[in-house]
């Protein structure tokens, strides 16, 4: 933020009218100042050199070294020519506030109003004892009053640019802490939408699969075997409507974030009726777990349910395999998934993988886990490996 953009209010017409305002001020106060010491009101002295001092401050905004300059040159000249009789100083008090407190980058004003007036000041007491035909004692007496108002002028003046610095600063640490929040906000919001989109991906790709999976069970087994059609269709019934309980508890989350579910959707323990409902005449899948699947805090829990989910799904829907392996194991500071199967790389199927190794990958890391993905170096094959770290929470 530039600090000379606080010196002056935006509004212009503001501006313009503090000037005038203040051109107006010292016409009157030298003037009036003139009649309170007891000097001379002529109208070749005091009456033309307030007016001059006067219109000179209308560019003190634009030029206020070069106002100071012509100010004092002013009062030098009026003084030294008889004209006038008032003060040295006192008259110039505004164009020494405006310099003192210009603040403006490569304009230092306030060292220049100092210099300008130890100037004066010096040049006031060499004219007083020798042309003026004052005593040095009379001369320090009047001039230790002009100096002492220049000092209270030039605090005055340095107090006003440093409180306008603090509000620069302040403005500025407002401005870059409303930007932070602006980021930092747009960084949940994405993280937010990432997490929606790994939930709907998973819970809408995996329901699907199942139940695609289930009706060509019915469809084959309709006629020869109506048991094993009636299990299948309703095997799917349920997929189906534990799928719309996952998307309830979605809902009910982004309705209410915060709150908790009623019902969770997913977990470690549910591991195995997935792993039933995926098995199938064409996919044999063994399952192999230890620990404690329900002492797994949630969030790893059902990280550990959707990795399971999405390779599964993976395998059904573009590996072509007829085995897969899954393990799950839970130790007091990991947990440790892997699923295996004997088909071909999700990445050649006709149909990839999409978006489901990039999501368990995300899921994975977004608790500080490892994940990896790729051929099983042994033939065919694919495996998806994934270690989670379990929180220890010591009292």
């Amino acid at each position: 933020m530039d600090r000379s953009a606080v010196l002056a209010p935006a509004n212009p017409r503001a501006v313009r009218l503090v000037d005038l305002l203040l051109a107006a001020g010292t016409v009157v106060a030298v003037l009036a100042g003139t009649a309170r010491l007891g000097g001379r009101l002529d109208a070749a002295g005091a009456l033309p050199l307030a007016l001059w001092l006067g219109l000179l401050l209308l560019a003190r905004r634009r030029r206020p070294l070069a106002v100071l300059l012509l100010s004092v040159q002013a009062v030098v000249v009026f003084r030294t020519a008889g004209l006038t009789d008032a003060g040295w100083v006192w008259p110039v008090s505004a164009a020494y506030a405006t310099l003192a407190a210009d603040d403006r980058p490569g304009r230092p004003g306030l060292p220049w109003a100092a210099a300008v007036g130890l100037a004066e000041l010096a040049f006031a007491a060499a004219w007083e004892t020798t042309a003026g035909g004052a005593t040095l004692r009379e001369a320090l007496g009047s001039l230790g009053v002009e100096a002492l108002w220049l000092a209270v002028l030039l605090a005055a003046a340095t107090a006003y640019r440093n409180r306008l610095r603090w509000r620069a600063e302040l403005g500025e640490r407002l401005l870059r802490a409303a930007r932070e929040r602006d980021l930092e906000a747009g960084r949940r919001i994405a993280e937010a939408r990432l997490e929606i989109a790994r939930e709907l991906h998973d819970v809408v790709g995996h329901t699907l699969t199942v139940v695609g999976i289930q009706l060509r069970v019915a469809a084959e087994a309709l006629d020869d075997a109506p048991e094993d059609a009636r299990a299948a269709l309703t095997t799917a019934q349920q997929v189906r409507t534990e799928a719309l309980r996952d998307l309830r508890a979605l809902v009910h989350v982004l309705r209410a974030p915060g709150e908790a579910t009623e019902d969770p959707a997913a977990g470690a323990p549910q591991v195995a009726a997935l792993v039933d409902r995926m098995r199938s005449s064409d996919l044999d899948i063994r399952l192999e777990t230890s620990g404690d699947l329900g002492a797994v805090p949630a969030p790893v829990s059902l990280a550990v349910h959707r990795i399971v989910q999405e390779a599964l799904t993976n395998t059904v829907r573009h590996a072509g395999a007829t085995r897969a392996d899954v393990s799950v194991r839970c130790g007091r500071r990991w947990v440790e998934v892997s699923v295996t199967d004997d088909g071909r790389d999700p990445a050649e199927a006709p149909e990839a993988a999409g978006h489901g190794i990039r999501g368990m990958d995300e899921r994975v890391r977004a608790l500080d886990g490892d994940f990896s993905a790729g051929p099983r170096g042994e033939g065919d094959g694919w495996v998806v490996r994934a270690a989670i770290p379990v929180p220890v929470f010591r009292s």
